[in-house]
């Protein structure tokens, strides 16, 4: 993985003026997070919104591909952002909605359910 300084601050002014972000450096390139929730990646100068059954379609459609870092044919659920969808504040603040609600739905499948266990003593 890896970014250039100028597109990082790109991407952080960019996303950061649709939600709140918090950028981590990555091997090289950036895991980008609302809040709690990891929702887009950005490697080699693009970004990548996380995808599930709702949204890819979307990047489908567009003719996008998938995140494969090792370039091993296991891609990750992260799909590359069109770059006219980039350039469109209201249609990119729409695809980041559902980016972001496809990290919500992850975090509630990888949350445990808590059962608590009878005192046998």
């Amino acid at each position: 993985m890896a970014i250039t300084q100028s597109y990082r601050a790109e991407v952080e002014r960019t996303l950061s003026a649709l939600v709140p972000i918090r950028v981590r450096s990555m091997f090289g390139g950036l895991g980008i997070y609302s809040g709690n929730l990891f929702f887009a990646l950005a490697d080699d100068d693009r970004v990548y919104f996380k995808v599930d059954d709702v949204n890819l379609p979307h990047f489908l459609a567009e003719g996008m591909e998938p995140f494969d870092p090792m370039q091993n044919g296991k891609p990750m659920r992260y799909y590359e952002v069109p770059s006219r969808v980039w350039r469109d504040p209201i249609e990119l603040s729409l695809w980041v909605d559902q980016a972001l609600g496809v990290a919500q739905r992850a975090s509630l499948r990888k949350k445990p359910h808590r059962t608590r266990l009878p005192n046998l003593v």
